[in-house]
């Protein structure tokens, strides 16, 4: 008897091909990540194991969200923590793009830390003296040891320039953590094209090709000339627009800056959700906030790329009063027809035209299914109805000031969950059309979602959509900023 040999086996010699250059290519970091990923099962099996037997009772069985076992999101999510850096981005991506992963996953990455232990210092000043070139007492007066943050993929120093007196934040990528983040990528792009071999199915969902994005994202986070570029680009348009004395990004010292080190101006400021420290800096808080808006808004349309993390940490209300964007380490790109669905999104937001919010999602989302589009906008207006439901918990507390003085601190607390939910219930109902949005719709409506939060706080009674002070501010001319 003859046997047809499956179709699919055609690929294998293409896939092993594939295999042995990606592992060629991993080097001898790919072994150690082999043993440390060993250990991190180990360790989070130990942990699933514990729960299961306080969990198990016996008639009512296993509890749902342990039933998966280590791939369930919860022990998921602790088995990438272990992990480290690769792996806390590649959760972060996760939590931050709904419109590709399940929603119980994209629920519990919500919850992935980025944090890290501190490198001793002299391993830092190893790596600045390697990237540098010469010694560090000629470009810097002072470095503090003591670093201000520190995360899986890079830590921060405070530092002074010794020419001109300037304070300064040091950025340093972390050892070993580009190899690591090659390695682990291999492994994954790995795993995806097994996956896509053994089951052709998954190539409709592109799988291979969603590991290549997040391969070519993370990869441009861990070189920090391209962070520079970002700020450079957002630097010019604030030049170009006018908007310097509003708002200012820091400004990046090329010449003790490279590929694993950024040397950035060192800004002082509060969060945009401290409101107590805010009305001690401006008299009207609601303005500071629309200029937030504004100059945000703006940058949509003049750069090439938008600041897509724009949570307390990275948007401050600067000592002078103006806006003060850090970190343009996770940027977003927008296609003409995504940025252009994304303006008539928008518009019927602020207007409540459903139904005209339903075709633009329709654009962004291409789908060759007929879609209802007044079935869809009845939906929609449904889902958006309940931001106005939305809890806005605002935490006030006893606080000190610089002089000891005692006084009232003022919070949002930004419901990250209830954020994430009403964005999964967009991306439910969506799918449910036959739509699948690019990213960058993901990442412009969480920022969105943010200032929708800092509203709450800092001018409760404004539309943010529907402001005048705010849709009038820019006008566009060529598709780029007059």
């Amino acid at each position: 008897m003859l046997y047809r040999i499956p179709d699919g086996f055609n690929n294998l010699p293409k896939l092993v091909e594939d295999i042995v250059q990606t592992s060629i290519n991993t080097g001898p970091r790919g072994a150690t990540r082999l043993a440390q990923g060993i250990q991190a099962v180990i360790g989070v099996g130990g942990e699933w194991l514990n729960d299961l037997s306080k969990n198990d009772n016996g008639s009512s069985g296993v509890p749902i969200q342990m039933q998966l076992g280590l791939f369930s999101p919860l022990y998921l999510r602790k088995l990438f923590e272990r992990m480290g850096a690769t792996y806390i981005k590649l959760g972060q991506f996760i939590a931050s793009t709904p419109t590709l992963f399940p929603a119980a996953y994209v629920e519990e990455f919500k919850n992935c830390f980025d944090r890290a232990p501190a490198v001793p210092f002299n391993v830092i000043e190893a790596i600045l003296n390697e990237e540098l070139g010469r010694p560090l007492d000629s470009i810097y007066e002072y470095i503090d040891p003591v670093p201000i943050a520190s995360a899986s993929i890079a830590q921060v120093h405070g530092a002074r320039l010794r020419n001109s007196q300037e304070e300064v934040v040091i950025k340093v990528l972390k050892p070993s953590v580009e190899d690591t983040l090659v390695a682990d990528l291999n492994f994954i792009y790995i795993a995806a094209r097994i996956f896509e071999f053994l089951s052709p199915g998954l190539q409709r969902t592109s799988l291979v090709g969603v590991v290549k994005d997040i391969k070519a994202s993370m990869l441009e986070e861990v070189d920090f000339r391209k962070e520079a570029v970002n700020i450079e680009s957002f630097r010019r348009y604030l030049k170009t627009a006018g908007l310097e004395g509003q708002a200012k990004a820091p400004r990046v010292y090329q010449y003790c800056s490279t590929r694993r080190v950024l040397t950035m101006e060192r800004l002082y400021g509060v969060p945009l959700t401290d409101l107590d420290s805010i009305t001690s800096l401006v008299p009207d808080p609601e303005m500071s906030l629309i200029t937030a808006l504004n100059v945000w808004f703006g940058s949509l349309i003049a750069c090439e790329t938008f600041h897509a993390d724009v949570h307390a940490g990275n948007l401050w209300l600067l000592r002078d009063g103006r806006i003060g964007f850090l970190d343009f380490g996770i940027v977003g790109r927008i296609s003409p027809q995504t940025w252009g669905a994304m303006e008539i999104f928008l518009a019927s937001f602020a207007s409540e035209d459903y139904k005209a919010m339903a075709s633009a999602l329709i654009e962004m989302g291409a789908t060759g299914q007929n879609v209802d589009v007044k079935a869809f906008g009845s939906d929609l207006k449904n889902i958006f109805a309940s931001i106005q439901d939305l809890d806005a918990e605002i935490v006030v507390a006893a606080s000190r000031g610089p002089n000891s003085q005692a006084g009232i601190a003022a919070n949002v607390i930004v419901d990250e969950r209830q954020m994430n939910a009403l964005f999964l219930d967009v991306v439910r109902v969506s799918e449910s059309y036959g739509l699948r949005f690019p990213r960058e719709f993901a990442l412009l409506l969480k920022q969105l979602l943010y200032f929708d939060r800092y509203t709450r706080l800092l001018a409760p009674n404004m539309n943010m959509l529907r402001d005048q002070r705010i849709t009038n501010y820019y006008r566009r001319v060529d598709g780029r900023m007059a």
